[in-house]
């Protein structure tokens, strides 16, 4: 079996590694960034925790802050202007996923000749090149845009979330440090760390599993099943001591589980996820989760020991235990981690009925499209999706 293993060529990780930015550019010769981030992160002062060490050693960075929850492709196109009005070398994605993966496209489109749209990149196309390096450093414990070749973009004109992948969506190196992620609110630390738990799961049951990747998913399951809730709940205790541990376990466990599904590539749930969000601006990591026990239980008898052994490594099962058993324990799990992260279903969260409904044979032939369901254990056809879609409603 041949196995073409892609991650970025540095990754530095711990407490405190934002401080090192500067120093992981000179390895690579750069100086001239153009910091990609969001307004929050720019009006709270939290994007200094990358401008400040910059601008120690002399460097003045831009900055680029107009990125949105679900990023579009309005904003890459702006983010291309700005970066073209501009003299620099690399660009540093500086946020959650949205920030991250808008300069990932930005680096792709910026290479492309004049004109171009970002959909002429959309799966199943490869966007090899970017005109210029891109470093992440994510505050979130969650998407792993940081390690993977993948960028999500919506086509505003189409109501379409774009899976766009290739080596021109890999970054050159990432910051991990998990001490971004203090600030971050219950909400999004529940939603991000079942989105990376998605990952890991995923790439694990993938038709497109490979040795290099299955490791990288065991290690990653292994880390974020157990600190998962106890991630949450610190969030949730504005004045305790920091569970440092436990935001460690799952801050590199994200990154873990991005290597993981960048090199497995994602199945069925993230195939649904992304057209929810692209129709009902549901936050990625949310919607995922709204899908992940559906979902689960319908792959379920199709890869039965892959799902049994992920329970195993998660530690919801006993190795002497049947696969039959050991999986149900992990649809079970899915269920009560969603119930106890208060997790909506799409109506609780708001969704109309009748919209939903009225989308659901769009948003199937949209999933379908992405190419990420052919890589689940169950193929489904668009019939199959839709019953899903419904499940997973109320």
């Amino acid at each position: 079996m041949l196995v073409s293993l892609l991650a970025p060529r540095l990754i530095l990780s711990g407490g405190g590694a934002v401080s090192k930015v500067a120093e992981v550019l000179a390895q690579f010769g750069l100086s001239r960034p153009l910091v990609v981030t969001d307004p929050w992160m720019a009006s709270s002062g939290t994007v200094d925790r990358c401008l400040a060490p910059l601008r120690e050693v002399g460097i003045l960075p831009g900055v680029f802050s107009e990125t949105v929850p679900d990023p579009t492709d309005a904003v890459v196109e702006a983010g291309v202007k700005a970066f073209k009005g501009g003299d620099y070398d690399c660009l540093i994605g500086f946020g959650g996923g949205s920030p991250m993966d808008t300069a990932k496209a930005m680096a792709i489109l910026a290479a492309a000749p004049e004109g171009t749209h970002i959909r002429a990149y959309k799966v199943p196309a490869q966007a090899n090149q970017g005109a210029v390096p891109v470093i992440c450093i994510p505050t979130t414990a969650g998407t792993g845009s940081e390690a993977t070749r993948f960028t999500v973009i919506t086509d505003t004109a189409n109501d379409e979330k774009m899976l766009i992948a290739g080596l021109g969506a890999l970054p050159l190196a990432a910051i991990v440090d998990h001490q971004l992620t203090w600030t971050v609110p219950p909400r999004t630390v529940a939603d991000t760390g079942i989105d990376s738990l998605t990952h890991a799961l995923e790439a694990f049951v993938s038709q497109r599993a490979n040795p290099f990747s299955d490791d990288f998913a065991r290690i990653a399951m292994r880390l974020i099943a157990p600190n998962l809730r106890r991630a949450y709940a610190d969030a949730s205790d504005s004045g305790g001591k920091r569970d440092e541990e436990a935001r460690e376990a799952m801050m590199r466990g994200a990154t873990l589980a991005g290597l993981a599904f960048s090199n497995a590539s994602v199945a069925l749930v993230h195939g649904m996820s992304r057209p929810i969000g692209a129709h009902f601006h549901v936050p990625h990591g949310l919607s995922n989760a709204m899908l992940l026990p559906a979902v689960t239980r319908f792959g379920l008898n199709a890869a039965l020991p892959r799902y049994a052994e992920a329970a195993r490594i998660m530690g919801l099962a006993k190795e002497g235990e049947g696969d039959q058993s050991a999986a149900v324990r992990l649809v079970e799990e899915l269920e009560a981690l969603n119930r106890e992260l208060n997790v909506p279903t799409p109506a609780a969260y708001g969704i109309e009925a009748a919209r939903w409904d009225g989308l659901l044979e769009t948003m199937a032939a949209q999933a379908l499209a992405s190419g990420s369901p052919a890589n689940n254990p169950r193929v489904p056809d668009a019939a199959e999706i839709v019953a899903l879609y419904r499940e997973a409603y109320a």
